[in-house]
């Protein structure tokens, strides 16, 4: 018979997480005057209605000089040319595969923009879309940098560097695109014995850090070697305490998801979950955090 966990219901304030994302954020849903100011530019998420400027998202209101506009707070992924981020292959096509990276429309990554196994880079022949199934097909997960953006909004992607490829052993998990925090770079060895892909997208790749990089398979042979039990817990704390910071609405980037994982230690793995030590471990990296900032 399973055992049954059972808690008394506790009453717990509002976690405050404005402070995370650079100060007092000024929050708006559709229909909110944002500035009767004439002197404003319109921007995305925007109108102008009887001189006043009014939010069409809810969201985050944002300033650059004169032009303002509203960032949403649950949306698609809308692409930017250097972007890093994690997709599904979801068919195989002429040229090209097609890739679900969390945006209105599939993202396309075309023969002519990867690496072949070995890293050479050269002109695509006949043969190797013949082979294009044997370094990717439906389902395959992989990391890639976004190269272009086409006249619809489609993403074109690139993996034209050793650091992308094919992602093999590990856990995804999807959480919204605003949440993470861009960075010079989205590819982190944790000290923790992990590391982490946080896509831009809103995927995020939590795996095994490996001990040497295999620069031979060009990216495209994976790894199907044990995982042992050490690494599989380490990677399944990881993932539990991204989904607590996700709950609190808490930005992701290196620093935050390490002091959550810290601050998780004392607690089993399977209740970093429960309400009550969710917010336990979040305030205390959100604390962290503060304090390093100050």
């Amino acid at each position: 018979m399973a055992a049954v966990t059972m808690r008394l219901p506790a009453a717990r304030a509002p976690l405050d997480s404005s402070a995370l994302r650079g100060g007092e954020k000024h929050l708006v849903a559709p229909g909110d005057t944002i500035t009767t100011d004439t002197g404003y530019m319109r921007g995305h998420g925007t109108y102008v209605e009887d001189d006043k400027l009014i939010a069409s998202v809810a969201g985050v209101v944002e300033r650059v000089n004169k032009l303002v506009c509203v960032r949403a707070l649950k949306a698609r992924y809308n692409g930017e040319i250097g972007d890093i981020v994690v997709g599904r292959i979801t068919e195989v096509q002429q040229k090209r595969w097609k890739v679900e990276t969390n945006s209105r429309l599939d993202s396309v990554l075309l023969l002519s923009s990867i690496n072949l196994p070995g890293g050479e880079l050269r002109r695509k022949s006949a043969e190797d879309e013949l082979a294009m199934r044997d370094y990717l097909q439906e389902g395959d997960l992989i990391s890639a940098e976004v190269q272009s953006i086409f006249s619809d909004g489609a993403v074109s992607l690139h993996t034209r560097s050793l650091k992308y490829g094919k992602l093999a052993q590990g856990v995804l998990v999807q959480v919204s695109p605003s949440l993470v925090k861009r960075q010079k770079t989205h590819f982190h060895d944790l000290p923790c014995g992990a590391s982490v892909i946080l896509g831009n997208n809103g995927f995020i790749w939590i795996y095994p850090t490996p001990e040497q990089k295999d620069d031979e398979a060009g990216g495209y042979t994976a790894n199907l070697e044990p995982v042992l039990l050490s690494d599989r817990e380490v990677i399944s704390r990881l993932r539990n305490c991204i989904v607590a910071l996700v709950t609190h609405k808490i930005m992701l980037f290196d620093t935050s998801i390490l002091y959550c994982y810290e601050a998780s230690l004392p607690h089993q793995i399977k209740d970093i979950l429960k309400p009550e030590v969710t917010e336990e471990i979040v305030l205390e990296a959100r604390q962290r955090l503060l304090d390093s900032e100050g």
